[in-house]
């Protein structure tokens, strides 16, 4: 009896699984099989991750047309800012530029100065 159980986990365990087109084959019956037998569990997970891949499709193209949106718009600010530049450039006036970074440090020196 032990020699046959060992002859059977023998060749259960030298059998390698099916390569090539014949493994491809032997998966694709199994899993018809299944949802030949298992209809409903199918439907659900068709429910649940076609939803799913609705929704990220959903989401992506907002996402796309968000970004779409933004380069336009800074486009449009760009070219804004050529022109203003431009007009600045031909009536010759040096304009000083601000920077509040340096401005809030001088603030903060003369606070500590007074304290």
């Amino acid at each position: 009896m032990t020699t046959e159980q060992k002859r059977e986990d023998d060749q259960s365990t030298t059998s390698s699984p099916a390569v090539g087109l014949n493994g491809i084959v032997e998966q694709y019956r199994k899993i018809r099989e299944h949802a030949e037998t298992y209809p409903y569990v199918w439907a659900s997970y068709l429910v649940v991750y076609g939803g799913f891949g609705l929704w990220a499709t959903y989401r992506w193209r907002k996402l796309r047309k968000t970004e779409d949106r933004v380069r336009a718009l800074q486009e449009r600010l760009r070219k804004l800012v050529d022109t203003e530049e431009s007009a600045g450039s031909a009536t010759a006036t040096p304009v000083e530029k601000f920077h509040p970074s340096t401005e809030k440090t001088s603030q903060t020196a003369d606070k500590a100065s007074r304290s």
